[in-house]
């Protein structure tokens, strides 16, 4: 028996709670830190992701965070103005960073577990102007040659986006503030802290749909995920 022959009933008791609530995805906040705005050229210095849960309620608050410096690869571009915005030095002696493709494979196997954990069918990418990361993401995965990315190629969730609509803010800093959360300039432009905001900043909006998501799609249950 394949998915679409099962009845809806059997297959939210296979799903997690929050498979059935994104589809059969897995939203996982990144965060990038890099040396200019040029995926395919330019150095990836920092990679960030932080793990989303579900708990009974169907609220959702952010997990573990996993993060890791990263060596600039062979050739890559670094953008003085870009690196003055991070502070980031990429050849400081006590930098512990990681070549590219080993921060990669290891993010991916933590995004691989948690997948599999939650019973999800792959993780999507949640990030502050998304795109951006997603591109760097992919242009790391190509250069490496990685063939099990767990996430979508293309499809994310903004919540830069998402900040507009709910917040009516759309820079990171001050739609954390709208939503109720501290931002500290001085902590910013760090992989960790931005994932870990965005992180908050996108799990406080989806709890404020909580009740129009309730009252509208509970009844509705993935049975593919095209997007």
């Amino acid at each position: 028996m394949n998915q679409l022959d099962k009845h809806p009933k059997e297959l939210e008791q296979e799903l997690s709670c929050i498979a059935q609530r994104f589809r059969g995805f897995l939203p996982v906040v990144i965060d990038v830190e890099t040396g200019g705005f040029i995926a395919a050229t330019d150095a990836l210095l920092e990679i960030a992701a932080v793990l989303i849960r579900l708990d009974k309620d169907g609220r959702v608050s952010p997990g573990e965070t996993i993060r890791y410096h990263v060596k600039p690869f062979p050739g890559a571009r670094l953008d003085p103005a870009s690196l003055e915005v991070t502070g980031i030095d990429p050849f400081h002696p006590l930098r512990p960073a990681l070549d590219e493709s080993d921060a990669i494979r290891r993010v991916f196997k933590e995004v691989r577990r948690e997948v599999k954990t939650q019973k999800c069918s792959r993780a999507i990418l949640v990030g502050h102007n998304a795109f951006f990361d997603l591109q760097f993401l992919n242009a790391a995965v190509e250069r490496a040659n990685i063939k099990r990315n767990p996430f979508h190629p293309f499809s994310s969730f903004d919540t830069a986006t998402l900040g507009g609509v709910a917040v009516g803010q759309t820079v990171l800093g001050r739609a954390v503030v709208a939503a109720g959360f501290d931002w500290d300039d001085n902590q910013a432009h760090s992989s960790a802290y931005d994932a870990e905001r965005t992180a908050l900043l996108f799990c406080e909006i989806v709890n404020r749909f909580k009740t129009i998501y309730e009252g509208r799609y509970t009844s509705t249950t993935p049975s593919d995920h095209r997007t």
